[in-house]
């Protein structure tokens, strides 16, 4: 009997571990499930990404192929016309370097000589501002941006490279880009001129950033966003729409009024427009440097002797230039660069469809020769 009994404890003892240790598991799977749960969930794409990924013929084969033809290929700028003429320009006629031995020397031979540069203009879906409105939704504009790449990518002639020349599309646009090459296996640069701006003032350290924006661009909060997705530690960032003025001058003494409240360093302005030139602020700022009234000394104590200011086409010639040059990209052709003009317009059968315009059209109607 005392046999049984001990046992018949032992076959007890062992039913009690083997609930404990199923306890156990579960609450190991429950907080395990828990984690999961708890861990961001990668950043949805839009379903247009997905459908030209999973595709084994045509479209899925160009995503594919994206960049893979090399220095032969074409360099694509896609957005709003006005942006693509204004940033092709400089393309054409910039000339600060050695295109031998890249040194800051003008040798008078363009510094994208031979390069061939397309210029998307997208008509048919400007002005981008209008993809924020009550009625509207920004995944739209992400959609553009994924069709205009395919088009750089396929019907304009293969790009090397693609340049997406508004802000509005840095941030709504250039996240689904990136993911359709990481599924379908494309290697093409993408670059921003808003990403393009803020990481040259960073790497220059300048800490304190100011933008110039329109209320459109403001209002979406483009740059925070693209900012936020940077993570340049140690900076910050003020986006400013000043109050409007007869004269550029003006408008920047307001924006430099409004930074001012911040209580903050001002290390950069970035401009975030083609059409503006810097030249006029510049020479405001040295008006300010040398003045001596109560708000000029406390801009002068609010901006520190590195202050500068940033344009999107500058800072996109250079990045551009530099990553031509590290990859190997350059054509190698001793020739002018080539532009060519296409518009986005709506088909007969109600889809986008991409339509070449011709040279002589464009250099007359739009980019004149620039020394």
């Amino acid at each position: 009997m005392q046999v049984g009994k001990v046992a018949g404890n032992m076959y007890f003892c062992i039913l009690t571990m083997k609930a404990y240790y199923i306890l156990l598991s579960a609450l190991v799977v429950a907080l395990a499930a828990g984690c999961r749960q708890a861990r961001p969930e990668p950043r949805p794409t839009i379903p247009l990404v997905l459908r030209i990924a999973e595709d084994t013929t045509a479209v899925g084969r160009v995503a594919a192929q994206a960049g893979a033809v090399g220095a032969d290929g074409h360099i694509a700028l896609l957005g709003e016309k006005s942006d693509g003429i204004r940033l092709a320009r400089r393309f054409q006629s910039v000339d600060f370097v050695d295109n031998i031995d890249g040194r800051t020397h003008r040798d008078s031979l363009p510094d994208f000589a031979g390069e061939t540069f397309d210029v998307l203009m997208d008509v048919y879906n400007e002005p981008y501002a209008h993809f924020f409105g009550e009625n509207s939704s920004p995944d739209s504009l992400r959609e553009a941006a994924v069709q205009g790449a395919m088009f750089a990518w396929d019907t304009v002639g293969r790009a090397k490279m693609l340049i997406l020349t508004s802000s509005l599309q840095a941030a709504y646009g250039r996240y689904d880009i990136d993911t359709l090459q990481q599924l379908a296996g494309g290697r093409c640069a993408v670059l921003t001129s808003a990403e393009t701006m803020l990481r040259h003032a960073y790497d220059k350290g300048a800490r304190n950033l100011a933008v110039w924006a329109s209320a459109p661009v403001r209002d979406a909060g483009v740059y925070e966003k693209i900012f936020a997705e940077m993570g340049l530690q140690g900076a910050t960032l003020s986006v400013i729409t000043p109050d409007p003025a007869l004269d550029v001058c003006t408008e920047f003494r307001h924006l430099l009024r409004q930074y001012h409240a911040t209580g903050r360093k001002l290390d950069a302005l970035l401009l975030d427009s083609y059409s503006m030139d810097a030249a006029p602020l510049l020479s405001e700022m040295a008006l300010i440097r040398r003045t001596s009234t109560e708000e000029d000394d406390a801009f002068n104590t609010m901006m520190p002797a590195h202050f500068t200011i940033l344009e999107p086409g500058t800072c996109l010639v250079e990045e551009v230039y530099a990553r031509l040059r590290a990859e190997n990209l350059f054509t190698h052709r001793i020739s002018r660069p080539a532009v060519r003009y296409f518009i986005t317009e709506e088909s007969l059968n109600g889809s986008v469809q991409l339509t070449p315009l011709s040279n002589q059209y464009v250099q007359t109607a739009y980019v004149p020769y620039l020394d």
